[in-house]
């Protein structure tokens, strides 16, 4: 990988467009975190910024447009009781549902042009409490706020070459989210990915006692590399349709929830900076995806995956990005609502 500042015009572009559908999580400002003032940015602005040349496709999400439904259970094995004291920790079997996507603002994007693969997920607790989380692929986030996430779109955005240039160069935390863009394997099934929390959480247990966490939900099945050529060939709908005869031939698919616990000094707000492996690591349970649906309809075509639906015994750390996308979340789900009619489904938008 060059330095930040030389990378090469054509590889900067591919970069910028992935970086600007980087998975709800990169939609962010910090309007519900306090930084809002007059001239900066709103909910508006920065759905604006994520819009495409020719415009959003109405009816759809802002970003993270192409998706598929899931329902399934989250399987909890006891572990995380000693972290947190949210009920969905309790030794049980608990209802999921959830929404593989692809990082693009565009329902009709080919496959193999979107690097960002995301899983939206809703986990029900028997006392009525919901936890939602939106996770996706790359290990690290882009960026390491919300303001510096608004210039890339701003910047990607100009036909100056010199501004992504010039944005890098202040922001080089950007390569490290470059070189997994240019390295990390690509896959033919949304099975295969592994889905990464970047943010960072507090947990409360039983006594009282506080962690700052981080978590991931990593595949059972087999990965098989393969390159983006390979993928392009099989379809442009490929990811959706495998997932769908994988699930109806192979059975149930698995990932492990594992919780990654800060030492004091580990970076909390900060999501492009990875904890080092060497961090205690906490297996609390098992997500089982048992029946895929196409979103017209689904279960998950109405749910925003709001990083701040948690229930008691999580809350949200010094990070800024979940109540940054909680706002821009809402603002989007309030957009495609009133538009259910330009959406290809039976039924309308729900309130």
């Amino acid at each position: 990988m060059t330095q930040s500042g030389n990378l090469p015009r054509s590889r900067v572009g591919s970069l910028v467009l992935i970086a600007a559908v980087l998975g709800g999580g990169a939609t962010a400002f910090a309007y519900t975190a306090g930084w809002l003032s007059p001239g900066r940015l709103t909910p508006e602005r920065m759905i604006a910024a994520l819009a495409p040349p020719a415009g959003p496709s109405l009816g759809h999400r802002r970003n993270h447009a192409k998706g598929i439904c899931f329902t399934g259970v989250f399987e909890a094995n006891g572990n995380g009781v000693e972290l947190s004291s949210a009920k969905v920790f309790e030794r049980g079997t608990y209802p999921a549902l959830g929404r593989f996507n692809l990082g693009t603002a565009d329902p009709n994007a080919v496959d193999a042009t979107v690097r960002v693969r995301g899983l939206g997920l809703q986990i029900a607790a028997a006392d009525g409490e919901e936890w939602r989380m939106a996770l996706i692929n790359p290990p690290v986030f882009a960026v390491s706020t919300p303001q510096a996430f608004h210039d890339l779109l701003i910047a990607s955005g100009k036909k100056d070459p010199e501004a992504m240039k010039i944005f890098i160069q202040a922001n080089p935390e950007f390569t490290a989210f470059a070189t997994w863009a240019k390295t990390a394997p690509w896959t033919a099934s949304y099975a295969e990915e592994p889905y990464h929390g970047l943010d960072s959480f507090i947990f409360t247990d039983a006594k009282g006692g506080e962690h700052a966490v981080r978590w991931s939900l990593l595949p059972m099945a087999q990965v098989t590399p393969i390159s983006e050529a390979e993928l392009e060939e099989r379809g442009p709908d490929f990811l959706e349709q495998e997932i769908a005869e994988r699930i109806r031939i192979a059975g149930p698919q698995r990932w492990i929830m594992v919780t990654t616990v800060a030492d004091p000094g580990d970076p909390t707000a900060d999501p492009s900076k990875a904890w080092p492996e060497s961090r205690r690591k906490v297996e609390v349970g098992t997500l089982v995806v048992q029946r895929i649906e196409p979103e017209q309809d689904g279960p998950c075509r109405d749910i925003n995956f709001d990083p701040t639906v948690l229930p008691k015994g999580i809350r949200v750390s010094d990070d800024p990005f979940p109540a940054a996308r909680s706002s821009v979340y809402r603002k989007s789900y309030d957009l495609r609502a009133a538009e259910a009619r330009d959406y290809p489904r039976t039924g309308m938008a729900k309130p």
